[in-house]
């Protein structure tokens, strides 16, 4: 996942907008009644087909690679889960007859630069025979787009050139020499290389989600621009890799032996589409996507495999006739946002006719050690203007919206639904953060494509080399997969009882929103609070599912009358809102 970084005051005034309001213990807005009727065959069928432990396997291929697009571990990724899509009954589209169902198909797009893949690295002190850090352990400790030592590495003196300020390049010479670094090592590294540094070792000072002091061997993954005029190698180091060198450096002069291996390679960007051809409305369709590169095992080899093993159940079902999609269900692997933009933008006709997505990114968390909570990301609703309550940013933040930026529809509520509906047979803890952006989900929004988010934070191994398989839990992927398959298929199936159904529980769940919403306002109102301040809060609510009830015949296919159902519905609403005293 590659979420926006804020700045530090973006963060202070996100997280007062947080606080600046205590909820009250009222009643949770996302508690549904019972699971309806028209959505427990499909659902059912789902929840007890779906295998997390099956998923995670296909996680524990694909975490072994550092993944990045074009490259070894990318492409990697890439064919196991085509051999996965194979097995469970998809054709390859470009031989498969025009009745088949089940189709997949490998894109392939060349490269402006080429496909960058580490090897190999490791930092030992002079005269002693175990590295301080190697590669097999720390696997992202070489920066993208660094290049190799000669084979068999360098041995040179490691001089400290602190954040790399003119001061501290004045004060030592780095002319055959590796550079330590605390500063920006971006900015360093070149500078370096100019004064004749043979390449620079730079230590992280990492998020405080990543709790460092406790994670001292954690190091996240990032890199350098791609140089062809003044090549170079960088490491970083982490934070007990810093203290050792600190305190060789005690006892005097540090030599130290550092070893690079990478591959540069021309080779080309790949992408992984999967498709269940609707029945009757196939230019239609729901689209999950999930990205393959970054190398963690979370982010995202875990929506990786979810996404597979859902496309393994969904091929399953439609064979058996149990799920008959009548709209088309796209599942996408490759780079994050650009190949889901790519798939919207490429074709105006495909675009026009895609009408939900998903985005599946850090989806398998052991949340007992990860700290993490499983969060949907919202469309922008009325909790990304006023955030309270159960509505908490994460650990992310996020950029305060306007009413002009609110989108009504039903979507948020209804993949809740389907997670909560998964969450009363396991005990799964279902929560939501207000639109924060920066994963595969943005690429719909922009496009005006309704789409939310599953993921998981805080985590403390976000984006760091300790999140590898042993922060994965089968349960989750199991958890995650069976509500995102659900969803899709219910949704591509478009009857009318569903349709239906979806309305009558999106009423339920905009009558308790609004009581939490009204608890709120009045906890408010007992601190000082404006009343018409507080009452156009809730009448904003009252639209925005007054919007969404607009909108609910978008599920159905065929022609449906609705009218009435819709009167009553939007009726029932403006009932429900609570008047504020």
């Amino acid at each position: 996942m590659s979420k926006p970084f804020m700045t530090s005051a973006a963060r202070v005034v996100a997280a007062l907008a947080v606080c600046a309001i205590v909820a009250p213990q009222q009643v949770n807005a996302q508690r549904p009644a019972a699971q309806p009727a028209a959505f427990a065959p499909i659902s059912r069928s789902v929840h007890d087909a779906i295998d997390g432990e099956r998923a995670k396997r296909t996680v524990a291929f694909v975490q072994q690679y550092f993944r990045l697009p074009g490259n070894e571990g990318f492409d990697a990724a890439i064919d196991t889960v085509a051999a996965l899509l194979r097995a469970a009954g998809y054709v390859e589209e470009s031989s498969a007859p025009a009745s088949a169902r089940l189709v997949y198909r490998v894109e392939s797009r060349p490269m402006r630069d080429p496909a960058w893949t580490p090897v190999a690295a490791s930092i030992t002190l002079a005269g002693r025979s175990r590295p301080l850090q190697e590669f097999a352990s720390n696997l992202n400790m070489i920066a993208i787009n660094s290049i190799s030592t000669p084979t068999g590495g360098v041995t040179a003196e490691l001089v400290n050139v602190g954040v790399g300020a003119d001061s501290n390049f004045a004060r030592v010479s780095v002319q055959g020499r590796i550079a330590f670094t605390t500063g920006n090592a971006r900015v360093v590294l070149p500078r370096a290389l100019k004064a004749g540094a043979l390449g620079v070792i730079a230590a992280q000072t990492l998020p405080a989600y990543n709790q460092q002091d406790k994670n001292r061997t954690s190091i996240q993954f990032t890199g350098i621009a791609r140089d062809t005029i003044q090549p170079g190698w960088l490491l970083f180091a982490s934070r007990a890799t810093r203290d050792s060198l600190e305190a060789a450096w005690a006892r005097g002069p540090v030599q130290v032996h550092v070893n690079v291996q990478v591959r540069s390679e021309r080779r080309p960007e790949r992408t992984l589409v999967a498709e269940i051809r609707g029945r009757t409305k196939p230019s239609e369709r729901f689209m999950y996507s999930a990205h393959v590169q970054e190398p963690g095992a979370n982010d995202n080899a875990s929506g990786v495999g979810a996404l597979a093993e859902m496309a393994r159940v969904a091929a399953s079902l439609v064979q058996r006739n149990v799920a008959v999609p009548q709209r088309t269900v796209t599942f996408l692997w490759g780079d994050e946002i650009r190949s889901t933009d790519r798939f919207i933008k490429e074709d105006t006709a495909r675009r026009a006719g895609i009408k939900w997505g998903m985005s599946l990114d850090m989806v398998g968390e052991n949340t007992a050690t990860t700290g993490g909570t499983f969060l949907i990301e919202k469309m922008p609703d009325p909790s990304a203007v006023w955030v309270r309550g159960e509505d908490k940013h994460s650990e992310w933040g996020g950029r305060p919206l306007e009413e002009k930026d609110i989108k009504a529809h039903w979507f948020n509520d209804f993949v809740r639904s389907r997670c909560l509906d998964r969450a009363r047979q396991t005990n799964w803890v279902v929560k939501a953060n207000p639109f924060e952006g920066g994963s595969d989900h943005t690429p719909f929004l922009n496009a005006n494509i309704p789409a939310v988010l599953l993921w998981h934070f805080t985590d403390q191994f976000y984006h760091t080399d300790r999140d590898r398989i042993d922060q994965v839990s089968s349960a989750t992927l199991g958890n995650v997969g069976a509500c995102a398959l659900t969803t899709g298929l219910l949704l591509s199936q478009g009857t009318r009882e569903v349709t239906l159904a979806a309305l009558d529980e999106l009423v339920g769940t905009a009558a308790r929103a609004m009581e939490t919403q009204a608890a709120l306002s009045r906890d408010t109102l007992s601190r000082g609070g404006t009343l018409a301040y507080e009452q156009h809060i809730l009448e904003v609510w009252r639209d925005y599912y007054l919007g969404a009830i607009d909108r609910i015949p978008e599920i159905a296919i065929g022609p449906v009358d609705l009218a009435a159902p819709l009167t009553a519905a939007r009726e029932r609403v403006r009932k429900a809102m609570p008047i504020l005293k």
